[in-house]
């Protein structure tokens, strides 16, 4: 994937180095006092706390250093392909839509565990989307274990995972997760299971919509790119994940799809690039997927 050097987004809240107490305020009265004062002053809260972390840690902030956290490969890089999201999800929104597209905010961080307008999760879990605070979830540390536990190397593979995060936002902006919802809200795991792997497989379809884009704007894509994200899609299915954990197979507690349903919804959405195409899971049947 070609991303060195290109723009990069400013919608990255780096924690990384701070722990969740601290992410969330935890230094006591004081630290909140300190926010309030920043924001009169049109600083960003998440500067306020690498600031403050950074002083904690003895360490010196030059003008123009990026605070909280640290730039480096992994911090550009996610950078790089969210700017890229940015891009074609704007764009599309203008066509398609009647607005801009409000970019999400993705979190970094190296802790154990990270909150969240969700509540707490665990680093164990995985990247994931916050719909009550719209940001997204990642320790980098899941990109090691996507290469080697999951077997899924490859720089596009780890673009996909951000793009599919991505999607979930563009899912609940639009209300497309609303029917997910209401069929949680009644009760009925079974129906509940099926819906999420519908709004799990659209997400996949929108990544790859997204990946279609994003390489016909910047001709980001090299050789073996889409194959590194399709295989990446076939090892988090959940018959592969399943079966790697308890040797079984149970297709009832499916929650995100198969191997093949996770590749073949992204490649239909790289192959057409058609936005729209996206409603078409919750009109199919279910076998069908």
């Amino acid at each position: 994937m070609r991303w060195k050097g290109r723009e990069r987004s400013q919608n990255v809240e780096d924690r990384r180095g701070i722990s969740p107490a601290a992410a969330i305020g935890g230094g006591g009265i004081g630290v909140l006092v300190i926010i309030l004062i920043g924001a009169l002053f049109g600083v960003r809260p998440d500067q306020l706390l690498g600031l403050l972390n950074q002083a904690q840690q003895g360490q010196v902030v030059q003008p123009g250093q990026a605070a909280p956290g640290k730039d480096d490969d992994t911090r550009e890089f996610i950078e790089v392909v969210l700017r890229d999201t940015e891009k074609v999800w704007d764009k599309i929104f203008r066509q398609h839509v009647d607005g801009a597209y409000p970019a999400p905010t993705l979190v970094l961080f190296d802790s154990d565990s990270v909150e969240s307008g969700c509540g707490r999760a665990p680093a164990a879990a995985g990247p994931f989307y916050c719909p009550a605070d719209q940001k997204i979830y990642i320790n980098p540390i899941f990109f090691v274990e996507l290469e080697r536990r999951h077997r899924a190397p490859g720089e596009f593979a780890r673009a996909y995972v951000i793009a599919h995060e991505v999607a979930h936002h563009v899912q609940r902006v639009l209300g497309l997760d609303d029917p997910v919802n209401r069929t949680r809200q009644r009760g009925n795991e079974r129906e509940t299971n099926r819906m999420s792997v519908r709004l799990e497989l659209q997400a996949d379809y929108l990544a790859g919509v997204w990946a279609h884009h994003a390489h016909r704007f910047d001709n980001i894509l090299e050789p073996g790119d889409i194959d590194a994200a399709i295989n990446a899609a076939q090892q988090i299915g959940d018959d592969v994940l399943m079966k790697q954990s308890t040797g079984m197979v149970i297709p009832e507690r499916y929650t995100h799809g198969t191997a093949a349903q996770r590749a073949r919804w992204f490649k239909r959405g790289f192959q057409t690039g058609d936005f729209l195409g996206c409603k078409q899971l919750f009109e199919m049947a279910y076998e069908d997927l």
